[in-house]
């Protein structure tokens, strides 16, 4: 088993990447159905924590089906992200994450996320307030660096780690790179591979396949992998790893009913949490990726971003389900 302090993770665990505007509670409940192992909330503004921003807050929900379930922060004040992780956690996660990885402009910009890898002395400075301020696990998330020549995550590891977080995710780019061209993992196999390094190492970036997983297991050491963007509209992805990972079988795709089943769970868990008219607008991103490759799939998604319905919705989803379409793509 792999162990963040006493949390008890199963042998290579798959992590679900919090995702701004896409791993609140109604998606995580689709992707824990599916195996995820541990979740994490969209990243939450410890600046506007403190304002009692109420988005912020309301990213602080997190359910007992979850679990177990880190919150994610993110901020450049270093005793306003110690005072947020106090009041995180009376939310009653399971951990508390660091965010040292977004690269976004308004993020990294204003000295928070990817923007504290130009500041080490800060960033050790910051994660021992947060370590300090809460009795759960700290764990961080991060990248290989800001730029190609300040490659310094090894160095990150070890005074992390120095100063009490309990895992930390990397991610295979830099800042500069976005989310453009191919992770590097290198670098986090030889964190892996210091003996100095005794917490738990995770890999992220570019893991779409249950075959890459397994080869990027095998090739570059990882305790596990956190999955992001894959996972979105196709939560199948953890079960399809696991299944994988165990027997070296490639498990079939999910069937249209499947498909609509995981949809209809999706935005009834939408509705459930943000109310009848949000849940309904906020599910529209959604219906592309779940139906993406079948017949006539714009048509249906069409239909369904067009009505304000819930009785609707429900009508249409069981049409799809009916029509059986076939995986054309």
């Amino acid at each position: 088993m792999v162990h963040i302090r006493d949390l008890a993770l199963p042998d290579f665990p798959l992590l679900l990447a919090p995702m701004e505007d896409v791993s609140d509670p109604p998606f995580r409940a689709v992707c824990k159905a599916n195996g995820a192992d541990l979740m994490y909330t969209e990243f939450i503004s410890s600046e506007g924590l403190i304002r009692d921003a109420a988005k912020s807050r309301k990213k602080l929900d997190v359910f007992d089906y979850e679990r177990p379930i880190g919150i994610q922060l993110f901020g450049s004040d270093v005793d306003t992200m110690g005072e947020c992780a106090r009041i995180s956690t009376l939310a009653g996660p399971d951990l508390i994450d660091i965010n040292y990885g977004c690269p976004v402009k308004q993020v990294a910009c204003r000295g928070a996320g990817a923007a504290l890898l130009r500041d080490i002395p800060k960033m050790v400075q910051m994660t021992e307030a947060v370590v300090k301020a809460t009795h759960l696990p700290v764990t961080v998330k991060t990248r290989l660096g800001w730029d190609e020549n300040t490659l310094n995550v090894e160095e990150v590891a070890e005074r992390l780690q120095d100063i009490g977080i309990e895992a930390l995710t990397v991610h295979g780019r830099t800042r500069v790179q976005m989310y453009k061209g191919d992770a590097d993992w290198r670098l986090i196999a030889k964190i892996k591979e210091n003996p100095r390094i005794k917490i738990p190492i995770f890999g992220n970036g570019d893991i779409d396949s249950p075959e890459k997983a397994l080869e990027y297991k095998n090739r570059y050491g990882v305790d596990g992998i956190m999955i992001g963007r894959a996972s979105i509209g196709y939560p199948w992805i953890f079960r399809e790893i696991k299944h994988f990972v165990a027997t070296g079988e490639k498990l079939a795709p999910p069937t249209v009913e499947e498909r609509v089943a995981m949809c209809r769970m999706h935005f009834e868990k939408s509705i459930e949490w943000k109310g009848e008219r949000s849940g309904i607008l906020e599910m529209r991103r959604h219906y592309a990726q779940y139906f993406r490759g079948l017949e006539g799939a714009k048509q249906w998604r069409m239909r369904l971003v067009d009505t304000y319905s819930v009785d609707e919705i429900h009508a249409i989803l069981a049409e799809i389900s009916a029509a059986e379409p076939m995986l054309v793509g």
